[in-house]
């Protein structure tokens, strides 16, 4: 599906891979629904574009009937696609020291904020001449990594909802693509409420070996634009699919070694 002259609903787009994602859809003659959970962030992602192509609505994607009365606004205005990006992680601590409220939450971000969109705009989208469903999951999703079981668990259920989505719309005028995201240099920490925001003077020399979110929203819309069903994104999630593909317990003994400081 082109970009050009659609309509494309944008969650997270307060920051990170998301402002992006704004930024690129409009470079490309689209225009954006921009949804955030931070009224601040949305307002400095709408500043930076043309006010005439964003549209911004401040919404908690946990919240399924505040999702469903989105959705009907949406349905009235017509929209051709969604991108659900919004997601947290958790705390880098075990399993068994990890509070249920955590869990919970980390769970209701990641898994049932993108279900509710989906489920809630889907009949609207069969209506539409084309439409398309992205929907991010992450290396954490098909790579179990020491300290983000529960985030990981959510974006596994994300991989497969999508990849079974995608084979349930395969002959409807709707496309499906799921991503893998590696390191992306944003502030999921922050928005993740385990650090506090920090001077944006991060070190060069390490940020340098991170994609970077314009990169990353890049290849995202290319994504649709090719309607490619799978996008491994970023050096480390294309090298750790490959080798959790060939050697699953090496790629594992790998991604404990190096998250293995960072666990409490």
């Amino acid at each position: 599906m082109k970009i050009k002259d659609k309509t494309i609903i944008v969650t997270g787009a307060g920051g990170g891979i998301g402002r992006q994602l704004v930024v690129e859809i409009i470079k490309r003659g689209g225009a954006v629904i921009g949804v955030d959970i931070n009224n601040k962030n949305l307002n400095n992602t709408k500043a930076i574009v043309s006010a005439d192509k964003i549209e911004t609505h401040l919404l908690d994607i946990t919240d399924k009937e505040a999702v469903y009365a989105f959705a009907e606004k949406m349905n009235q205005k017509g929209v051709d696609g969604l991108i659900n990006n919004a997601g947290i992680i958790q705390p880098f601590i075990k399993v068994e020291n990890l509070d249920y409220s955590t869990i919970e939450r980390v769970m209701n971000v990641n898994f049932f904020g993108t279900l509710y969109l989906v489920k809630a705009l889907l009949p609207h989208f069969k209506s539409r001449e084309e439409a398309y469903i992205v929907n991010l999951s992450s290396m954490g999703g098909f790579l179990p990594v020491p300290g983000q079981s529960i985030y990981g668990a959510a974006k596994a259920a994300v991989k497969l909802l999508t990849e079974a989505l995608h084979e349930e719309l395969k002959n409807t005028n709707i496309g499906v693509s799921v991503v893998f995201p590696g390191a992306v240099n944003t502030n999921i920490k922050v928005n993740s409420g385990l650090e506090e925001e920090k001077n944006s003077n991060t070190n060069a020399q390490k940020t340098n070996k991170i994609l970077s979110p314009q990169e990353a929203a890049k290849q995202i819309i290319d994504t649709i634009e090719n309607e490619k069903v799978r996008l491994v994104l970023g050096k480390d999630s294309k090298m750790m699919d490959f080798l959790y593909r060939i050697r699953p317990s090496f790629a594992a003994r790998l991604i404990s070694k190096k998250m293995g400081n960072k666990v409490q």
